[in-house]
């Protein structure tokens, strides 16, 4: 039991020790992340749609 105790005080001691980031920081890379995600959503779309266009004239 007092092996418990001590690793959920170390993380505690370690939690304490996390540099978190501010409101604008996290708003920026939420943002960065999002529009970073639809980009290349859109990207791999038109790539499948040309494959699937290419494939399609090959097969007819």
């Amino acid at each position: 039991m007092q092996r418990i105790t001590n690793f959920f005080r170390d993380i505690a001691r370690e939690m304490r020790k996390v540099s978190w980031p501010k409101k604008d920081e996290l708003t920026r890379y939420t943002i960065t992340v999002i529009s970073t995600v639809a980009i290349f959503a859109v990207f791999f779309a038109v790539v499948d749609l040309g494959i699937s266009k290419l494939i399609r004239l090959i097969l007819e």
